[in-house]
């Protein structure tokens, strides 16, 4: 089951990742950029969650901020 969050949620999540994991969101997006080339979202998740013990939550705001910031350099 995929849990939806409002664009405020995943920027109050996104926000507190520092402070929760120790790590900036750009050295998490970075680590997502070098990680196993995985297509599907919950692939990502997954992989993030086993490979650097965060939550589903955190992890689910990293990929989602990740594919958005690709989205995003795309359109640019």
């Amino acid at each position: 089951m995929s849990v939806e969050f409002s664009e405020q949620t995943h920027r109050n999540m996104i926000d507190r990742i520092p402070l929760t994991t120790g790590r900036e969101v750009s050295d998490w997006l970075r680590t997502v950029d070098d990680g196993p080339s995985l297509v599907r979202f919950e692939e990502k998740v997954s992989w993030l969650r086993g490979a650097h013990d965060l939550s589903y939550g955190q992890a689910k705001a990293i990929i989602h901020e990740y594919d958005l910031r690709r989205a995003a350099r795309r359109l640019g």
